[in-house]
């Protein structure tokens, strides 16, 4: 391994969270062991690569827990289940016991358990299931803590995603009771800073704390001001007759979740998520954002691509080389995407043609769609095609291509991601990236309201011209 970094043991570290956590580990000095089902489904940055353990385990398989080292001194169990199955209770339950059992043979001083908030006397199966297994974790020969969350807030979150696929799809809302129940959201940066300062600070040992942000608002106060921030005027009307399973059908065919996963977040929504305390933000010297300014966060890092920035503001100064391209991501969730691939001639004249892209160069292939694109443009309002480009040979992240601006530019990778200036119902983004003997070519389009949707069809029979065309330019 060639260093000399405290072990610890990360569980779900292809899950939302972990995924975040993982870079603030490694910054602050940890050698970090990633559990995961399938190898092959794991993927993290390659700067960080030789501070990672990839260990293959199955918490229902305790053959496989034998392979977690024994020499780890601190772990994190981000595990959770809300729609794989019928009987996740009994599974959740199963994995902590195995869990428990096949830390007790290790070194392992500190175990950080992220739970729900479990204050109310009637909880949903989920948080009942939680609960469980927070008890089970916490009969274990290592000292344990519990981080109980509710609504989490941040970049491609699951709440987020599915609050953002509400308000941007529907104007009036018919909507269910639930609706005005109360919960306190809190910033995916606040989890992460709580999640990273728990770790080895023994006032945190073998106690459970509520941690959440400084606002609570009912679930319709949430879809309100989220509308307020996106300039989307909504109405929304509660019905107190929908019952459960068509509060249920209700979320699934609005939003993009499954059916499962939705029976499981309306039994959940049902239940106030509210703090008992706010003991931890006095321990941790931590100080919660509001909603909106978790909101303001994301949609910043939404508009840069960077996904980093929820975990970059937590790292201290540090000696690692950290590559920005391995973190700067497109969106995939609520997006339409264009999408394709072809073998290149040679490497290096296809990357030249990628950089000498647009400008007096232009786009390869139907250059006067392109021009009639710039000239609706400057119609509404918009740059057009006037900008050109600063340099016709060069590009660095900043710089501006028509009506494109550069997120991501390197030559060596053969990475070149923009993200569109020109008025658009939405966001678009055009990646182009060498692929071992290809030439990926990623258009992605994310649709505000109503209008967004209908340009996107509008102009899709184009976008099958223009970008084959492109494309094929662009690698032959």
């Amino acid at each position: 391994m060639g260093d000399n970094r405290k072990k610890i043991l990360l569980t779900g570290a292809t899950g939302y969270i972990g995924k975040r956590l993982l870079p603030i580990l490694i910054e602050n000095e940890y050698h970090v062991i990633c559990c995961v089902r399938d190898l092959d489904r794991f993927s993290c940055a390659q700067s960080l690569r030789k501070y990672i353990t990839l260990v293959k385990v199955d918490l229902l398989d305790n053959d496989s827990l034998e392979n977690i080292p024994k020499d780890i001194v601190g772990a994190y169990y981000l595990v959770h289940s809300m729609s794989k199955s019928n009987n996740y209770e009994a599974l959740e339950l199963q994995c902590a016991v195995n869990f428990r059992k096949a830390l007790q043979k290790t070194d392992c001083k500190h175990v950080i358990y992220l739970s729900g908030i479990v204050n109310d006397d009637n909880l949903s199966k989920h948080l009942t299931s939680r609960k469980n297994v927070e008890k089970e974790l916490g009969i274990g020969n290592y000292n344990f803590t519990t981080l109980r969350a509710g609504i989490i807030i941040g970049s491609g979150s699951a709440s987020f995603e599915i609050i953002r696929d509400i308000v941007e799809k529907l104007p009036l809302m018919i909507t269910p009771k639930w609706l005005n129940t109360k919960c306190q959201p809190i910033g995916i940066a606040d989890v992460l800073s709580f999640l990273f300062k728990t770790l080895f600070n023994s006032k945190t040992y073998n106690q459970s704390f509520d941690i959440g942000g400084s606002s609570i608002l009912s679930y319709k106060e949430m879809l309100l001001e989220f509308g307020k921030k996106r300039n989307l005027k909504r109405t929304i009307i509660t019905l107190p007759v929908m019952t459960p399973k068509l509060s249920s059908y209700w979320l699934y065919f609005v939003t993009s979740t499954s059916y499962k996963l939705a029976t499981a977040l309306v039994s959940s929504m049902k239940v106030e998520v509210i703090c008992s305390d706010n003991r931890l933000s006095e321990i941790l010297n931590i100080s919660t954002q509001s909603y909106k300014e978790s909101l303001d966060k994301a949609f910043v890092k939404i508009k840069n691509n960077e996904i980093i920035s929820s975990w970059k503001d937590a790292f201290i100064s540090g000696e690692i080389a950290i590559e920005i391209s391995d973190f700067i991501e497109v969106p995939i969730f609520g997006c339409f995407v264009d999408k394709r691939a072809k073998k290149y001639v040679d490497k290096q004249k296809s990357i030249a043609k990628i950089w000498r892209i647009g400008g007096k160069t232009g786009w390869y292939y139907a250059n006067w769609l392109w021009r009639i694109r710039g000239y609706l443009d400057k119609l509404f309002g918009g740059v057009g095609l006037r900008r050109g480009r600063t340099n016709e040979n060069t590009l660095i992240a900043g710089d501006s291509i028509d009506f494109w601006r550069v997120l991501y530019a390197n030559k060596e990778e053969g990475r070149l991601l923009l993200f569109a200036e020109m008025k658009l119902p939405g966001e678009a983004w055009l990646e182009f990236k060498i692929v071992d003997d290809k030439l990926m070519q990623t258009a992605t389009f994310r649709p505000l309201g109503l209008s967004g949707r209908l340009y996107w069809y509008l102009v899709l029979p184009f976008h099958g011209f223009i970008f084959k065309g492109m494309l094929r330019k662009l690698a032959s």
